[in-house]
């Protein structure tokens, strides 16, 4: 059976929390100033283990990379294909980790979810990173086929048992397009489990959450000009074909002028955190540290 060889390949390698008598896997590393980490669609908790996280100081902060609800090792929750959900699981999270408020750090879907989160609990939010983020109604289209059959009741359940013939091979050809400019990481599929992503109820649970995105974040969107006042810094690829900056990153900016600080990278594409490690690690350890950061910082950047 697909669910159990995979599973045996990449077992969970962190912990579990219970919230609304489901259980969320952590990958924890570190101790110190608290970091939470919030993945894509697509992925799990090991996308930021391999390049990401070493690049922080040993001893200085505790990274907490978490599987969102139905991804990776983590339980789907009430109602969990909704960003208010997600950012209450990863709540749920941090306060079983720490009691102090963290940086929150999102890529692409995880962005929307990171601003969620900053809405929702201010009080535990430092500050906000984002790479290559969703945080805006882009319109329209994107959608797939195979999500949207995915996520019909009963039919969706049927066809998402067919993705484990197809989906590992599938996904594999589509990573130089993900990175483009940038190198695919040697080992990426591999260190990422790519292949957790087909077990049946974790595909049928991407779906339901990149179909349900738009809608969450045109509502969502209205509330950033009025509630978030803490400092926001944007790694955004200028190549990225995925998520189009123009739609998402550059509104961003235009309604939160003071707060967010936009680091354009002209050689990078959908997946800026892996070959910008090291300049987001440190941005983020600045950031956990209380130290302000700033446009002049990223000097050798494109900024706005």
């Amino acid at each position: 059976m697909y669910t159990s060889r995979i599973e045996a390949r990449y077992p969970p390698s962190g912990e579990f929390v219970t919230h609304e008598d489901a259980r969320l896997h952590v990958i924890s590393k570190g101790e110190g100033q608290p970091v939470l980490l919030v993945h894509g669609a697509s992925a799990n908790a090991r996308e930021f283990t391999f390049t990401l996280a070493p690049e922080f100081e040993a001893g200085q902060f505790e990274l907490l990379m978490a599987d969102r609800p139905g991804h990776g090792y983590s339980e789907q929750t009430d109602n969990s294909h909704s960003l208010a959900a997600q950012a209450k699981a990863m709540s749920a999270i941090v306060a079983a980790k720490t009691d102090q408020p963290v940086v929150v750090v999102g890529h692409s879907f995880g962005g929307a979810v990171a601003l969620r989160f900053a809405l929702d609990y201010p009080e535990a939010t430092k500050a906000v990173v984002l790479s290559a983020p969703v945080t805006h109604d882009w319109g329209g289209g994107g959608m797939t086929w195979y999500n949207q059959i995915a996520s019909i009741p009963l039919i969706g359940h049927a066809f998402s048992q067919f993705a484990p013939l197809v989906g590992p091979s599938a996904a594999r050809s589509s990573l130089d397009n993900l990175f483009h400019p940038a190198p695919v990481p040697e080992g990426y599929a591999e260190n990422l489990g790519v292949d957790l992503l087909f077990r049946p109820a974790a595909f049928r649970a991407n779906a339901k959450d990149v179909l349900r995105l738009q809608a969450e974040i045109g509502a969502q969107q209205t509330r950033y000009a009025t509630e978030l006042n803490l400092p926001i810094i944007v790694f955004s690829g200028s190549q990225d074909t995925v998520i189009k900056p123009e739609l998402h990153v550059a509104r961003l900016k235009r309604e939160l002028p003071a707060h967010v600080i936009v680091v354009k990278l002209d050689d990078e594409g959908h997946m800026p955190h892996h070959r910008k490690a090291g300049l987001m690690a440190e941005t983020i350890s600045r950031l956990a540290r209380g130290e302000s950061v700033q446009t002049s910082d990223f000097e050798n950047s494109e900024t706005g």
